[in-house]
């Protein structure tokens, strides 16, 4: 069976009642919502017949509509209102005129269901408000993040993205890959801060990197893109009052060349060294002399320094991660040692190399460090070339 989409679910949730009530109160697909007013109803009823007229708990059945309107939806709230006034003038006539409940007790249900029937409505309506607010979230990081097709360009990879957020679903990590003419290029970085602004910034570097990338023959060129259109991005929300002025941004740029079958040249801006992971091992790559970008203009310089060519053997990994990775912390204040982890795993199978083993055994490894707790963003991207395939070309993408 195909798996649905995230947009698929939330439209089909939002237009299918059941879905929309109550998620967890289902059995084999069927909605039981309704069942615990329906308990509640009958264990009143039979307490109030059983009891006498000593102890009569007729008006107790107000709370019948009121526990539809927490878990049930409008219409079945409506009936258990209208249902509870019924059963509620039944068990009167069952006792004696001296022991009837008062005509304050009758009005009590008869109010509470039209209450408990308008507070449904409030809820629902709510919901609604709240599952298209998670559709926009969820267009919006497939948009920042768009999806990367298996073994794009040329190389295999993997990507989690977590965030620290759980409701955000989207934040100021990104990634990507473009083909080009000139070879495979990979953008992979954190924007400093959190919320919509950094998310805006995410998305002005990853259009000027689809674009420059697949134009420029080399990669000095795109890293000095990067950075001018960070410039440019900060001077232009700056000029709109807000306060964007310190925002920056960390990056590692990689170019894969076909004529360059063996290495990678490599452009850290201010990030953390990617990892490479293979059987033999892992090793961090150079660090370089890069400032993140937006901070080029605090120091002089003699022109941009040309990237790092590293060499890179066949079937070795490049796992580059984010801030919540490194900075994850366990209960007693510790980080997560993301290399000698990554070396044990390796040394144990060296088959955990391969992008998508690789990036799940650090998710889980920085979960269960931090006990789900997650202090930033985090995202882990691992890339490595296909063997024998072509890099690049001239795509429309």
């Amino acid at each position: 069976m195909r798996p649905e989409s995230p947009r698929a679910w939330l439209s089909r949730v939002t237009h299918d009642p059941d879905l929309r009530r109550q998620q967890l109160l289902r059995i084999h697909g069927r909605s039981v919502a309704w069942l615990a007013p329906l308990l509640l109803l009958i264990v009143i009823a039979v307490i109030d017949y059983y009891t006498g007229e000593r102890f009569r708990i007729t008006s107790w059945i107000v709370l019948v509509p009121g526990i539809a309107a927490a878990i049930c939806g409008v219409w079945t709230t409506a009936a258990f209102a209208v249902v509870s006034v019924v059963v509620y003038v039944l068990m009167n006539s069952v006792y004696p005129n001296e022991f009837h409940a008062g005509l304050p007790d009758f009005i009590l249900v008869a109010i509470g269901g039209v209450l408990a029937t308008l507070a449904c409505a409030v809820r629902v309506r709510g919901e609604q408000r709240m599952l298209h607010m998670r559709d926009v979230a969820e267009t919006t990081r497939r948009t920042v993040l768009r999806p990367l097709p298996p073994d794009w360009a040329g190389l295999e990879h993997a990507a989690v993205y977590l965030s620290a957020d759980t409701e955000a679903r989207v934040g100021g990590d990104f990634y990507d890959i473009q083909p080009g003419p000139y070879g495979a290029r990979v953008l992979v970085g954190d924007v400093q801060g959190k919320g919509l602004g950094a998310v805006e910034t995410a998305a002005a570097l990853l259009g000027t990197f689809r674009e420059a990338a697949y134009h420029e023959p080399d990669l000095v060129t795109v890293a000095a893109r990067l950075e001018i259109r960070m410039l440019r991005h900060r001077g232009h929300t700056t000029a709109l009052g807000r306060d964007d002025a310190d925002r920056f941004a960390t990056a590692v740029l990689l170019g894969f060349s076909d004529d360059r079958p063996g290495k990678v040249e490599v452009v850290n801006f201010g990030h953390e060294p990617p990892l490479a992971v293979g059987r033999d091992g892992v090793r961090p790559l150079p660090p370089g002399d890069r400032l993140p970008l937006g901070m080029n203009d605090l120091v002089a310089t003699d022109g941009p320094s040309p990237p790092v060519t590293v060499p890179l053997a066949s079937e070795t990994t490049l796992l580059i991660t984010t801030d919540g990775v490194t900075e994850a912390r366990d209960g007693h204040g510790e980080y997560y040692s993301l290399a000698d982890q990554v070396a044990r795993a390796v040394a144990a199978d060296p088959d955990v190399a391969d992008p998508r083993r690789l990036v799940g055994h650090v998710r889980d490894g920085v979960l269960r460090h931090s006990g789900g707790r997650l202090g930033d963003d985090t995202t882990i991207f691992a890339v490595r070339r296909l063997q024998g395939a072509a890099l690049g070309g001239r795509l429309p993408s």
